[in-house]
């Protein structure tokens, strides 16, 4: 919950990566409560009541999980809207004379989001999706110490460094120091 609220404030894409990590952690425990304040929470170095707020933020989390049916797999829909609004952000920007770095980042990125769209097999719903599954799974890679061929690296460095772009002007729309 304090990371997840920090990464929203300072750095979106980070956040939507997080709360994935997030929905998967919840999914190892089999989104019982008592073992994640069991191995999580109770962690914390915290007061009682944040660790309070901690548990319900996960409880809540859980109850999202169940409702929307995202116990296996998927991304509550929150997560998703935000996702979404990324991408909304990504297509203004490309058609916007104005923000020619992120065309050129874009075009650097574009074979890479290609393939991930590719090898998504219609499962992704726009090119933001994409782009932030192929991060998660090299994430997901590197925890497991497994080797990433420079094909790939190149391809995710790319994409990698358009999302954080997508994310910088996110904040500053946020801010209203752009506008559309």
């Amino acid at each position: 919950m304090i990371v997840a609220k920090q990464k929203k404030e300072e750095n979106i894409a980070e956040y939507i990566l997080y709360m994935w990590q997030i929905e998967d952690l919840i999914r190892a425990y089999k989104l019982d409560i008592g073992e994640i304040n069991k191995n999580i929470v109770e962690k914390f170095n915290q007061p009682n009541h944040i660790k309070t707020e901690i548990s319900n933020w996960y409880s809540g989390l859980i109850d999202l999980m169940i409702e929307e049916g995202k116990k296996e797999t998927g991304h509550l829909q929150f997560i998703q809207n935000t996702v979404n609004d990324l991408n909304q952000l990504h297509l203004q920007l490309l058609k916007s004379p104005e923000h020619l770095d992120y065309i050129e980042a874009y075009n650097k990125a574009k074979e890479g989001i290609v393939e991930l769209m590719n090898k998504s097999k219609g499962t992704v719903e726009n090119e933001m999706e994409a782009c932030f599954n192929g991060l998660y799974g090299i994430l997901m890679l590197r925890l497991q110490k497994r080797t990433i061929n420079l094909e790939t690296a190149t391809a995710i460095t790319a994409v990698s460094q358009l999302i954080a772009l997508n994310s910088k002007k996110y904040k500053l729309l946020e801010e209203g120091k752009i506008e559309f």
